[in-house]
């Protein structure tokens, strides 16, 4: 019997944190995964800063027609309200959570926090190649698939 959990990653298009682009999310039951969901998220005025697209290569025309946040957290709630979430520099991707919920004026959803950051002590791409897991860096499902793996090997410890 293995651990269940949600290991989620968000890119953003700009500074502030409720100008979610991309969700990742991959959800694990009994160690295994049994779901992933890419999707890319219409921002706020669908606004961006450049450095944030020279960091995930995510542009306004990728997004233009995506649909906005409020519209998929119906699909990604399941996954967060009431489970165990991981990410890796959990600082980050929980505030964006937090943080977009509020703009759109929806409640946040209770959840139990884990970081990889934390348990690690080290950035997820320098993980990645020490524990020899795939990564395409600031892409949200892998990195949310490398943090899973490595929340997965923590606990197999």
């Amino acid at each position: 019997m293995g651990a269940s959990f949600t290991a989620i990653d968000f890119e953003t298009a700009q500074g502030k944190r409720h100008s979610i682009c991309q969700v990742g999310l991959v959800r694990v039951e009994q160690g295994e995964v049994v779901q992933t969901i890419n999707q890319l998220v219409y921002p706020p005025d669908n606004y961006y800063f450049y450095k944030n697209i020279e960091i995930h290569g995510i542009t306004p025309e990728r997004t233009c027609t995506a649909p906005t946040f409020a519209e998929v957290w119906s699909v990604l709630k399941p996954h967060i309200h009431g489970q165990t979430v991981v990410a890796h520099n959990g600082a980050f991707d929980f505030s964006c959570l937090q943080q977009t919920l509020a703009h759109y004026q929806m409640p946040s959803p209770r959840f139990e926090q884990k970081c990889t950051y934390k348990i690690y002590g080290g950035d997820l791409a320098s993980l990645c190649r020490q524990h020899q897991i795939t990564l395409n860096h600031h892409d949200a499902l892998s990195d949310a698939m490398a943090c899973a793996e490595l929340y997965l090997r923590y606990l197999k410890r």
